[in-house]
């Protein structure tokens, strides 16, 4: 997702100073660093999902320097079994998440602020409470599962509407797995983070985190 400008979390100076200090890390990373990134990224989520088989899961299109690479959700499409549904963010004009189906590239289109969108029907907020998976993206994430986004705080929304024992994974960089980051109560955790290197990395420390859950039966590292 693109800069959102810290408009919908208020002035928060630290959280401010992070994110300009993460994407700034982000943008200097080379071509063939950020291919060889996407492709590590894109060979876990493959395997996660192949893994989980899902019948219905959220992702998203990377933008920039994002990992995952643009072609994500076609890798996503690929992995899913027959009949199942991925689901990409349709941005909505007060900054909240819908969702349409993904039928290919050939459907998606450009919308506000960077983002490309899929142009079916929209099935509204709530059909990310039926994924199984949810794959989001972010600039950091700490050892509580705490999440650093892009400042429109969509995904602290949408992730409000996610039950407790769906898998949620933010896609990283290597190094963005950190120890602490600036919170608000807003804030939503995530259950996993996936890094080039480090692959699937379940986060114990996260809320609502139960080993016993399917969460907690994918830590692999």
């Amino acid at each position: 997702m693109p800069d959102f400008s810290d408009e919908a979390e208020g002035t928060h100076p630290t959280k401010r100073e992070t994110r300009t200090a993460l994407l700034a890390r982000r943008r200097a990373l080379t071509a063939p660093q950020r291919a060889a990134a996407a492709a590590r990224v894109q060979a876990g989520l493959t395997e996660l999902v192949r893994r989980l088989r899902p019948a219905r899961m959220t992702g998203y299109v990377p933008v920039g320097s994002e990992p995952g690479g643009p072609e994500l959700p076609d890798v996503l499409r690929a992995a899913l079994p027959a009949g199942a549904e991925l689901l990409l963010p349709v941005l909505r004009d007060d900054l909240d998440l819908d969702w349409a189906g993904y039928a290919g590239p050939g459907t998606l289109v450009a919308a506000g602020r960077g983002i490309r969108e899929p142009d079916g029907p929209r099935l509204g907020r709530s059909a990310i409470s039926d994924a199984a998976l949810v794959v989001v993206p972010g600039l950091a994430v700490d050892r509580r599962g705490l999440r650093l986004g892009r400042g429109g705080g969509s995904y602290d929304r949408a992730l409000a509407r996610v039950p407790a024992t769906t898998l949620t994974v933010a896609l990283l960089h290597d190094g963005e797995l950190v120890e602490a980051l600036p919170a608000q109560p807003h804030d939503r955790p995530v259950r996993a983070v996936l890094t080039p290197s480090g692959g699937l990395r379940t986060l114990p420390d996260a809320p609502d985190v139960d080993p016993h859950t399917s969460a907690g039966r994918t830590r692999v590292r």
